[in-house]
């Protein structure tokens, strides 16, 4: 007897549910660590899921649009990760154990 094995074909639903349990990861690593590295790592897991439902859904829909926003979402995300992590590593390094309230003293 040969065994039947039924593969589960992935649609939009398991994209979109991936995508809901990232950015909740994400969403609750910002809400509860306040190390400033972690922060930032947990805002780009949720700017993922974000590009991870767009895309999802812009394959369904058969139409280029959210992927056109995905580009121009890691653009940006690009850019934050070049001047964001610049400023929080240069300040670990002048305080190693600074978290994101010591952070507030620096709006001036």
């Amino acid at each position: 007897m040969t065994a039947v094995v039924l593969a589960a074909v992935p649609t939009t639903t398991y994209y979109l549910v991936l995508a809901a349990i990232l950015f909740a990861i994400g969403a609750v690593g910002v809400m509860v660590r306040r190390n400033p590295l972690v922060m930032f790592m947990c805002i780009e897991l949720m700017l993922n899921a974000v590009n991870l439902s767009f895309v999802a859904l812009a394959t369904r829909f058969a139409d280029i649009d959210g992927q056109t926003a995905v580009f121009f979402v890691m653009v940006v995300a690009a850019a934050e990760v070049v001047v964001g992590l610049g400023i929080i590593i240069s300040i670990l390094r002048r305080r190693p154990g600074v978290n994101a309230d010591d952070l507030a003293e620096l709006k001036g």
